[in-house]
């Protein structure tokens, strides 16, 4: 049996139908910059399904320049960002947000998230104004680095307490998709638009060859948006490339069944280690399964799968990371549980 890898959900290239699509559109001149036909309806796609016609949104092609630009616009030089302690902006992004100039202020995640008690303490602990910095923004994950989500309650405490408190809300939706079509969510794109400032779709775990798209919809925030898209070097000259991909995923629905799929595969994965006795680390209702396995286990299991060894867990255990994709064959995942 070959190696398949559950590293990750970009494992594949792209979804055929957009293949088919940039190959179908390929000759076809238009404009640069995103001011092509194709960026313009996938724009008016995407305000359809968030029901925010008032929003602006822009194109850039990844995730960690999506947060880059976004946070970075919102912010003056003395302002922080406030966010889990296993935040992506934290963790996996090589200090990207820092090097733009701003600190982020990292809180113990609970399951992956943050709660208003704890914003609440931040602003207490900086208060010594003008000597400390001031939160100004608050960073959240849906899906979280751990595979969990936020409540449609959850959101709307944040979202109001940050609107109480003078503080921006920002939500990282690189595992979005997979966020709003998990069993046990209760929140819309509708919702999301308006309970935040702006916010990002993935794509490029979703189906993409790469895009992500940012959904800015405090109006003030848009302002100049443009401008600093330009200088992080997030405008495409050939921005038709990213449009093409954001209509095929949102003129049918493609991005949402995609994202099920992923779903589906990974509760199939979490089920069996919980049927034959594993723990989970996290309380996972998305594509990312974090299980404790018996080192031993993992090292004969990764003769025939990739996955991530997270952490160490105990002296002769470990928490592995598997990720399912819109592209993962049901019978890897059975090969998998039939291994253990």
């Amino acid at each position: 049996m070959s190696q398949y890898s559950f590293l990750d959900d970009y494992s594949e290239g792209c979804h055929p139908n957009i293949l088919s699509a940039l190959a179908n559109t390929n000759l076809i001149q238009q404009t640069a910059y995103g001011h092509d036909e194709y960026t313009h309806e996938a724009k008016q796609l995407i305000k359809q399904h968030t029901g925010s016609e008032q929003s602006e949104v822009f194109l850039v092609a990844g995730g960690t320049l999506a947060n880059i630009i976004s946070l970075s616009a919102c912010l003056r030089p003395h302002e922080a960002i406030v966010s889990a302690n296993t935040g992506h902006i934290v963790l996996r992004e090589t200090g990207a947000i820092e090097a733009t100039g701003h600190k982020i202020i990292g809180v113990e995640n609970q399951q992956g998230k943050i709660t208003t008690e704890q914003l609440k303490q931040v602003l207490t602990d900086h208060a010594h104004v003008p000597h400390m910095v001031k939160p100004k923004l608050v960073y959240l994950s849906n899906a979280t680095e751990l595979g969990t989500l936020y409540s449609q309650q959850e959101l709307t405490d944040i979202s109001q307490f940050c609107r109480a408190n003078n503080l921006y809300l920002f939500l990282d939706g690189a595992r979005l998709a997979t966020a709003l079509t998990a069993e046990k969510n209760d929140l819309t794109l509708q919702d999301i638009a308006q309970l935040t400032d702006l916010f990002s779709m993935g794509a490029t775990k979703n189906g993409a060859l790469l895009g992500e798209a940012i959904v800015i919809n405090t109006p003030s925030l848009a302002e100049d948006f443009a401008f600093h898209v330009k200088q992080r070097g997030g405008m495409l000259s050939k921005g038709r490339l990213l449009g093409i991909q954001f209509v095929e995923l949102f003129r049918d629905n493609l991005y949402f069944e995609l994202a099920a799929h992923a779903n589906k595969m990974a509760k199939k994965l979490s089920d069996g280690f919980a049927e034959k006795g594993f723990a989970r680390e996290a309380d996972t209702d998305t594509n990312q399964v974090f299980a404790i396995l018996p080192d031993a286990l993992i090292e004969q299991l990764q003769e025939h799968f990739s996955f991530y060894v997270w952490c160490r867990k105990t002296p002769d255990s470990s928490v592995v990371r598997l990720v399912t994709s819109w592209a993962t064959p049901e019978e890897k995942v059975d090969e998998l549980l039939r291994l253990l």
